[in-house]
């Protein structure tokens, strides 16, 4: 054999008297390897080569410091930092931002030359000129902060820019939900059809639309009555996604005891669903929430059915997620503790269910008052 090998990734081939450079460039996006060669007259410049390669696939592929702009870092940070540590659907709506936004208008910017005043003009553009919320624009802005403050840690920046800048205002969302004697018409509308399953499970349980897409026959428990929470389905540019629910204490248990008309309606779409599969007709996907083949709803089908079905029905507007919402207004208004509505609807702390139904949990508010006037009165 004439090709020698002289050192890490370069070789020698005697009759052609020429150096090989050998380069594995991982796998690509579409999963195969990524592998080439390269040919050289000179030993030094083979090794310099596979050396800049190494060297470079250590940095990201970044050029030196002084001369990265803003989109190469954002693309480094979104598949370096990003896509490995978090899930798809972050990663997905990552780079949307970068991708639309963010690389359009900052991209070409030299990192270390992107000052406070020209994020700040990037904000005001964003809202005036492109007419997004400035709840949309923060997201911008969190985005943006995090990925300097890689570039600071790394010390490619003296210092993160983002954080002389005054961030848009994110506004709280209005919440759109039902009051008892609404979510009770609701229900009447879609008993015996396919969407009772749904807004039952999201009104007497409080379920996201992710958890009950991915709920699993496997994940309810007859006997003890309760129904657990392990596996969310969501979409990501038209792709379904499984993953674990939304946050670690998303995982949870709900008990559904007392709630027979629930517990009847699961009984009999499993039965209906083993029928199905039995004769044939079906195949045992293990969902509970899946059409007459079995295969499991697309989450974006859920929420069209229910948007048709409120419509149909001449309901007051509510989205599924409403439905979560009037969860929690029905859970205050019966005066569960809040950390008792926090953990079932698996948010991560009470902070976050107080800020999320401000508007819902005002009316306790007004209620004490009013019992302190009804008390000065008594007096």
């Amino acid at each position: 054999m004439s090709r020698k090998r002289i050192g890490k990734n370069v070789a020698y081939d005697t009759e052609k008297k020429l150096y090989y450079a050998y380069f594995d460039g991982g796998r690509g996006k579409n999963g195969r390897r990524e592998r080439w060669t390269r040919t050289f007259r000179s030993e030094r410049e083979a090794v310099q080569a596979v050396e800049t390669f190494a060297a470079e696939r250590r940095e990201g592929g970044l050029p030196a410091a002084e001369a990265i702009t803003v989109g190469a870092w954002l693309d480094y940070w979104l598949e370096e930092i990003v896509r490995p540590n978090l899930e798809y659907t972050t990663y997905y709506c990552y780079a949307n931002i970068i991708r639309n936004h963010l690389k359009p208008s900052l991209g070409r910017v030299l990192l270390r030359e992107l000052t406070p005043l020209r994020i700040q003009q990037y904000y005001t553009q964003m809202i005036k000129g492109k007419g997004l919320s400035p709840n949309t624009v923060h997201k911008h802005h969190i985005l943006l902060h995090t990925a300097l403050k890689l570039a600071f840690r790394q010390e490619i920046l003296g210092s993160n820019p983002v954080d002389r800048v005054e961030p848009p205002r994110a506004r709280a969302a209005r919440q759109l939900y039902y009051t008892p004697q609404e979510l009770k018409l609701l229900f009447q509308a879609a008993e015996g059809g396919r969407m009772e399953l749904i807004v039952k499970l999201a009104g007497y349980l409080g379920l996201r639309r992710g958890e009950i897409c991915g709920l699993r026959w496997e994940n309810i428990d007859f006997r003890k009555k309760v129904l657990s929470v392990r596996l969310a389905r969501t979409t990501a540019g038209g792709t379904v996604v499984e993953k674990p629910p939304k946050t670690p204490n998303s995982l949870r248990s709900l008990g559904f005891a007392g709630l027979e008309d629930l517990e009847r309606l699961l009984r009999r779409t499993r039965e209906e669903q083993r029928a199905a599969v039995c004769a044939g007709l079906a195949e045992d996907t293990g969902f509970v929430l899946a059409d007459r083949r079995g295969r499991p709803w697309n989450p974006n089908q859920v929420t069209r059915a229910m948007e048709a079905f409120v419509e149909v029905n001449g309901l007051p507007p509510i989205t599924l997620h409403g439905l979560r919402h009037t969860f929690a207004s029905v859970a205050n208004s019966a005066h569960i503790p809040l950390p008792d509505i926090s953990r079932a609807l698996g948010h991560k702390d009470v902070v976050v269910t107080g800020r999320v139904y401000t508007h819902i949990f005002d009316q306790t508010h007004v209620e004490a008052v009013s019992a302190v006037a009804r008390s000065i009165r008594g007096a």
